[in-house]
This record gives structure tokens, sequence and C-alpha cells, in this order.
């Protein structure tokens, strides 16, 4: 499912205007960025959790070449479904 697609199905379900969707997905990405940004976690109830982790600097081999590459620190996002998301997904609703 793309974007588009699932602004629609909201915009219907929810009885509101294609702007008013787009406007709070865009809220929900900026408040779910900017929280893992800081490192702190967003938990959506019946969803998941959106988890930053920092990865440490680290030595890496070039595949190709097999030169030594210093690989910088970074902030990751892991995603944990939650248990009621998964129990839907395996039922098929």
């Amino acid at each position: 499912m793309d974007n588009k697609t699932l602004t629609d199905i909201l915009s219907k379900r929810l009885d509101v205007s294609l702007d008013t969707v787009n406007s709070m997905m865009d809220g929900l990405t900026k408040i779910v960025g900017d929280s893992c940004a800081e490192l702190d976690s967003v938990a959506l109830p019946a969803f998941g959790t959106f988890e930053p982790r920092k990865r440490l600097e680290r030595v890496a081999l070039h595949p190709a070449s097999g030169k030594r590459l210093l690989v910088p620190p970074k902030i990751v996002v892991t995603f944990k479904p939650s248990a009621i998301l998964k129990q839907r997904v395996r039922n098929g609703e």
C-alpha cells in the first residue's frame, strides 16, 4: 500500500478531508522523527514501538578492495510490532 491509498482509506474511514489526513500524517511522522532523534522511543498502542538505537563507531572491510574503513556512529530506528498487531496479521484480519 502506498501513501495515497493509505490517506484515501483514512479519509473515508474518519470522514475528513484529504488535507486533514495529510496534515495528521505529517504531524505523526514529525513527532516520531523528532522523538527518535532525541533517542526517545515512541509506542503506539495496538501497533508497535519505534525505538532508536545508537550504533557505535566500528572498523569494516571493503569487500572489493579489502581496505579497512572507519564507519562513523549513527542512530538507527527499529520497529517492534505489538502482540495485537502480530495476532491480527496471523489471523488475516
